[in-house]
């Protein structure tokens, strides 16, 4: 499929989905956001894909934030609408059956910031800058991120990054807990292949009930505990389970079929 805002590759069952608006900071006017989250929603029914990066073109931004004069005019209802559909990005993003990576290449700033935090781990480059400055505008974050910012990093450090409307480097940002890695700008992308291609080895569908079960804490109704139980008795009935197991006693390494 061909998009406007945004570029896409398979590179052995890795997609990155790449925000082409360099000229603008990649930042995420509506349609930029519906692209991903098609983009995001296109595959995950092919097996042949195993992870995805989500990244910014060019050195300087990630995506800086939303398209502040695009939404300037608006009406309340538009408001309530503008948040609903961001929030629903977030939510395919972060439902995902594949593994998400972003590859934060400088500033990760508003809903920049919240598009990173809707992945499920977030590689930065040492450029990178990640803050929630809304309240500088009369407005907070409409697209989930005083939700997350409170998961990654503790409240009383969300509070304060929400309030203040301050950003934050990458080393920072790694030691409260809202980034995974940090490397140089020419690593970042080998260092989300290298983790994606080390989950690859591993049991789709383990994978997905991974990722399904650890959202499953921070859902409403609280039944990770036991949505886990139910999962862990269904991998005995599973393809995968039978190869692993049958690896693990031959000493070699499995060929999980995502069965």
């Amino acid at each position: 499929m061909n998009f406007e805002n945004i570029l896409t590759s398979n590179n052995n069952g890795v997609v990155t989905i790449t925000i082409n608006r360099e000229s603008k900071l990649n930042a995420l006017n509506i349609k930029t956001l519906q692209e991903i989250k098609q983009a995001v929603n296109d595959v995950q029914e092919d097996k042949s894909v195993l992870g995805i990066i989500l990244t910014g073109a060019g050195s300087k931004a990630f995506a800086a934030g939303a398209d502040i004069a695009e939404f300037s005019n608006f009406s309340v209802d538009q408001g309530v609408e503008m948040s609903d559909a961001g929030h629903q990005v977030m939510n395919a993003i972060e439902n995902s059956k594949k593994p998400v990576i972003a590859a934060v290449n400088g500033f990760a700033l508003g809903g920049g910031c919240e598009l990173a935090m809707a992945c499920h781990m977030r590689v930065a480059s040492e450029n990178a800058r990640f803050g929630q400055p809304e309240v500088n505008l009369g407005l907070i974050p409409g697209y989930a991120g005083t939700q997350r910012l409170v998961q990654l990093v503790g409240k009383g450090k969300a509070l304060e990054l929400l309030m203040t409307g301050d950003a934050i480097n990458a080393h920072e940002a790694k030691s409260l807990g809202l980034v995974n890695h940090v490397v140089t700008l020419e690593e970042l992308l080998p260092k989300c292949n290298e983790i994606l291609d080390k989950i690859k080895t591993k049991a789709p569908l383990a994978i997905e009930s991974v990722i399904r079960l650890a959202n499953d804490y921070y859902a409403k109704d609280r039944n990770g505990y036991t949505n886990e139980i139910r999962d862990f008795g269904n991998f005995f009935g599973t393809k995968d389970f039978k190869e692993g197991v049958s690896a693990f006693l031959e000493k070699r390494k499995p060929g999980f079929s995502g069965e």
